[in-house]
């Protein structure tokens, strides 16, 4: 199960974050989860939005850059170990990871990681035949 995920190039200067976050109130969407990486210059928001192409236009009608790509989501226990086990399912097949990010779902024991990998289609059939609980859309918006 694909997950769209918004990203958004911010440069490195003050009120440019919250610019980007008050755009996303304003126009009425919700994050459900948020990650952010940043050099000296520029930064990039990466988002899981419950609505990607309404925050995209909402974001692009304010002058911001963003793109949409997909990744996967993951149920994994909230353990020690719980993430190693997902990524070891995508070592044993041969599929890198790019980036991800990770958040504690509060209703069970459970956390969640959304992972990008260099094949999106690859890591979801690995991940599945290697018994990893893959979350869907509605569910991940939904928490």
């Amino acid at each position: 199960m694909k997950l769209k995920q918004i990203s958004v190039f911010l440069e490195n200067r003050k009120g440019r974050l919250w610019k980007a976050l008050s755009t996303l109130r304003d126009a009425d969407i919700n994050i459900r989860a948020l990650s952010i990486a940043d050099t000296s210059e520029f930064g990039i928001l990466r988002m899981i939005v419950p609505d990607p192409d309404k925050a995209k236009k909402a974001l692009e009608e304010n002058t911001f850059v963003v793109k949409t790509n997909e990744v996967i989501g993951v149920e994994m226990p909230d353990e020690p170990g719980g993430l190693d086990g997902i990524l070891e399912i995508l070592t044993n097949a041969d599929i890198n990871v790019e980036y991800l990010y990770a958040f504690v779902e509060k209703k069970s024991d459970q956390a969640i990681v959304v992972l990008r990998t260099d094949d999106t289609d690859a890591g979801i059939k690995a991940l599945k035949a290697g018994g990893a609980n893959l979350i869907s859309p509605e569910e991940l918006y939904g928490i």
